[in-house]
């Protein structure tokens, strides 16, 4: 009995980034599911050699760097069937003209989700324990600090603000359950029962800002959420509170916060900002108050290989004639990253 036809893949993103989303044990793994070139990498589909792998490809394997499927290159993949994004958020990858084809696609968004939240609760701990401006302290007296300097230390029942139940959002509540900590959620499209059930207590955004110690942002950027924290309400955070950011910078209204932090009314740890990278000359990169990192948060590094295993699972599945498990639907993309 002959072999099934193994379905026909093309890698399309920055090549840099494949040796780690497909080290060798998982590349030898793809290639027994799919046929599959290790060595066509395509960055540009009006390329001979890419224009030539899309015309026959029924799927695409993605990732950072990979061109817009506008309606342009559909038209020339007239077998493609299936989207394997072994990145995050597919938004600015896929278009209308996607959708109305019915290619299925998927996205490793959940894998990148575990460094993010992995990151913030790290920064939560050291925040606690009032880490960094203990560090800035030391530096400059070489003292250990008395008891007047760390009565406002410690993690026992900070209250940890998390506003929005994304994938970062429910991996971080998850992570933050064996702490002694008390955890506030803000998330529209979570009832009371589910924030319960995820182990916080729900509130209204305002009266979240206003209740937090530390306040983590793990909401989609989508229009509903641009500048979501304006002046106004960043004015309710209490003085000395601190603000995480690892989502997106545009969740925040940059210049408002700037203002707060050079003021040292708040702290903030940014890992990401608005614009990216901040100016050369953003006040932000030489406060004290301020913990400035370069979009590290999400995978990097061996961490990529998580989204590359992520992506085998489901061509797997696809080619088993089973739904991927990390399937994007059109309808979802109004309230996710």
């Amino acid at each position: 009995m002959p072999s099934p036809q193994l379905p026909r893949a093309v890698f399309a993103m920055d090549p840099v980034h494949l040796p780690l989303l497909f080290p060798p044990p998982l590349m030898e793994r793809l290639r027994r599911t799919a046929d599959i070139d290790p060595g066509l990498v395509v960055r540009d589909f009006a390329d001979p050699a890419g224009a030539a792998a899309l015309a026959s490809a029924e799927v695409l394997i993605t990732g950072w760097g990979c061109p817009r499927l506008d309606a342009e290159v559909l038209t020339a993949a007239p077998e493609l069937g299936a989207v394997l994004h072994a990145a995050g958020s597919v938004r600015s990858l896929v278009g209308e003209a996607l959708w109305e084809r019915g290619i299925k696609v998927s996205s490793a968004v959940t894998g990148n989700a575990v460094p993010v939240a992995e990151y913030t609760l790290a920064m939560i701990l050291l925040l606690g324990k009032d880490a960094f401006d203990h560090r800035e302290r030391f530096r400059r007296n070489h003292a250990y600090p008395g008891p007047a300097e760390t009565a406002a230390t410690g993690n026992l029942g900070r209250r940890v603000g998390v506003i929005g139940a994304s994938r970062v959002g429910r991996r971080l509540l998850e992570l933050l359950r064996p702490f002694d900590l008390t955890v506030l959620l803000h998330d529209p499209y979570v009832s009371p029962a589910e924030a319960a059930a995820l182990g916080a207590e729900p509130l209204s955004l305002e009266d979240l800002l206003r209740h937090s110690d530390i306040v983590s942002l793990h909401a989609p950027d989508i229009p509903a959420t641009h500048h979501m924290l304006d002046r106004d309400r960043l004015a309710l955070v209490r003085d000395g509170g601190v603000l995480i950011n690892t989502a997106r910078g545009a969740l925040v209204d940059h210049e408002a916060l700037t203002d707060e932090l050079v003021s040292g009314r708040l702290n903030a740890v940014l890992d990401v900002t608005d614009p990216e990278p901040l100016p050369a000359g953003s006040p932000l990169y030489h406060l004290p108050n301020v913990f400035l990192t370069p979009h590290i948060a999400g995978s990097l590094g061996n961490e990529l290989e998580r989204l590359g295993r992520i992506v085998v699972e489901d061509l797997e599945r696809l080619a088993a004639g089973v739904p991927p498990l990390h399937e994007v639907r059109h309808a979802d993309l109004a309230r996710v990253a």
